[in-house]
């Protein structure tokens, strides 16, 4: 294998074979590393200059279009930071973040030549014999390539989405000087910190360059679509897999508005709040129901259509979680919101926060004192730059480490809320995100989510009628939530072998010293009695009891009997 091979050839990216590649060449490491450190000082002195001068005020316009200009002369590596800051209002200042938000789709193209020889190079046909229409210069051009409005002979119209030139030798030489910072800063940093920097950027690597693959991104996409197949609220353009390769794609091209547009938005009459929840959801369902997420949800790569739905693009840039991960994710949002720190603690361990030879008892206490202030008194007042403020010191004084699979995760959600928090300045995402896991508790079809239903409403052996009345009612925050079928989906349960469990432990609640206390049959009683008429409550009891056997309903039937009277005689 020649040492030119991960440098033009390979399509995964493998840190050894690069660092390799590199060892014999290290003048081209060296004087992309002095053009990156020279490019930061003088940019760094020039805003020490304003502050000398005094002329922060006049020159700030200047120094965001410097910021900008500077991070796209670096190229791909450094606009991606550029976009992930674009995201963020709530750190970035308003005058940096105007300019920012330009790195997304209007960075400067490359020469239409160029692209178009690409074009039939890749598809082996003259652009005339693929589409019937070209535009003669990009609609949008972005850190990896730019897009084409075209339209195919069968009429269909699509975006054309053509890579960058070059691009692969400039994106592993900036990959090659992160981790060689991030293993010369590692020492110096707390252990925590340093632990997993060469990883982060590994992992930074290994999405950069599935995402230059753009028939990986071809096909991430249909696996998005299929996963959101039922879903009348996202929107996935299709592939068309004749006129796409490694480094040209074809795709549907979608009409909507930037979600960052919030006039446009307004004007076509798309409600921002009702867009913002579609965004919450879909990320969140991405995470914890499919596994399969979105890494790069930048406000480019996401648009309000007119229908009211919610459009993805640009696919390169995926995940996947496995079946523990997303189980314990739940279980943390759960945690964190019911205040179960010690069972938080435990779930930081699961996710590799912490590792398992971790002493958690004096961490339980510093996340309860840092976690308890940034939640606040009710679960409006959560949002992730307060979770990651405060976190940041725990991570100085506790073994904390962040997993290198987590990284994108994070990003991906802090993406998510800065893109909400641009529609909404008081957007607060657990407002979304807890009545989304609060119905997927209650309604859970699977084994493995209705165990974490018992861990909610049981502690200690206890069942805890706080927690159901909390996940009924902000589950009812969801118009569409209805009590019903998940009534009739916690009766199954409940009289399941697999529920005998749960079953004891509410009679025995219900029952406690072999008498019914009539305050806790009130207490569910009042759960249910808005949405469970005495007719539908009948209704769902017929249904669920005709499949049970005869000496199944004989051994229930005196506690479901003394629970049916009373409720019907209130």
């Amino acid at each position: 294998m020649s040492l030119q091979t991960p440098i033009q050839n390979n399509r995964r990216y493998d840190p050894n074979e690069i660092a390799s590649y590199y060892r014999y060449r290290p003048w081209l490491a060296w004087a992309r590393a002095l053009n990156v450190i020279w490019s930061f000082a003088a940019f760094i002195f020039s805003l020490k200059w304003d502050e000398w001068q005094n002329q922060v005020e006049q020159n700030k316009l200047k120094r965001a279009t410097q910021l900008r200009q500077l991070l796209t002369r670096l190229g791909p590596t450094f606009i991606k930071v550029g976009q992930a800051l674009s995201t963020r209002p709530d750190l970035v200042r308003k005058d940096f973040l105007e300019e920012l938000v330009k790195l997304q789709d209007q960075l400067p193209p490359f020469d239409n030549a160029i692209a178009y020889q690409l074009i039939e190079t890749e598809l082996g046909r003259p652009v005339k014999e693929i589409y019937s229409e070209l535009s003669p210069s990009p609609v949008a051009a972005a850190s990896l390539g730019q897009v084409y409005r075209g339209r195919l002979h069968t009429g269909e119209e699509v975006a054309v989405k053509v890579q960058r030139p070059n691009l692969r030798p400039v994106i592993t030489l900036d990959l090659y000087l992160l981790r060689w910072a991030a293993g010369w800063l590692a020492p110096w940093l707390p252990l925590n910190l340093g632990h997993d920097l060469r990883l982060i950027v590994d992992e930074f690597g290994t999405k950069l360059f599935e995402e230059i693959d753009y028939l990986n991104e071809g096909r991430n996409a249909e696996k998005f679509a299929t996963n959101f197949r039922n879903d009348p609220h996202v929107k996935v353009p299709a592939i068309y897999w004749r006129y796409t390769s490694t480094r040209v794609l074809t795709l549907e091209w979608l009409n909507g508005f930037k979600l960052t547009d919030t006039k446009k938005v307004k004007e076509a009459g798309i409600d921002p709040e009702a867009i913002i929840e579609i965004g919450v959801t879909s990320g969140l369902q991405q995470l914890l129901e499919h596994g399969f997420f979105h890494a790069d949800p930048h406000p480019g790569n996401l648009f309000a259509m007119p229908d009211g739905r919610m459009g993805y693009i640009d696919f390169g840039m995926m995940d996947q979680l496995d079946e523990t991960t997303k189980e314990t994710l739940v279980d943390a949002v759960v945690h964190l919101v019911n205040k179960d720190y010690n069972d938080l603690a435990k779930d930081y361990v699961k996710l590799g926060f912490l590792t398992p030879d971790t002493d958690i008892r004096p961490i339980v206490p510093a996340l309860e004192a840092t976690l308890g202030n940034a939640i606040g008194k009710n679960v409006g007042d959560f949002n992730f730059k307060t979770i990651t403020d405060q976190f940041s010191e725990l991570m100085y004084d506790y073994p904390f480490r962040v997993p290198a699979k987590f990284a994108l995760i994070i990003r991906s959600l802090v993406t998510q809320e800065g893109i909400a928090l641009s529609l909404n300045p008081n957007f607060k995402i657990v407002e979304v995100a807890y009545p989304y896991v609060a119905r997927r508790l209650l309604t859970g079809e699977s084994p493995q989510l209705r165990r974490r239903l018992l861990d909610v409403l049981f502690k200690d052996g206890k069942f805890q009628w706080q927690r159901l009345e909390n996940l009924i009612a902000i589950a009812r925050t969801d118009e569409n939530f209805d009590v019903l079928p998940t009534a009739k989906l916690g009766l199954e349960y409940l009289l399941s072998d697999e529920g005998k469990y749960l079953w004891r432990q509410l009679i025995l609640a219900l029952t406690e010293d072999d008498r019914l206390h009539t305050e806790e049959v009130q207490r569910l009683w009042n759960l249910v009695k808005d949405d469970l008429k005495p007719n539908r409550l009948l209704d769902v009891a017929i249904g669920v009891l005709t499949d049970l056997s005869k000496e199944r309903v004989a051994a229930i039937l005196p506690s479901v009997t003394a629970i049916a009277t009373f409720g019907i005689k209130r």
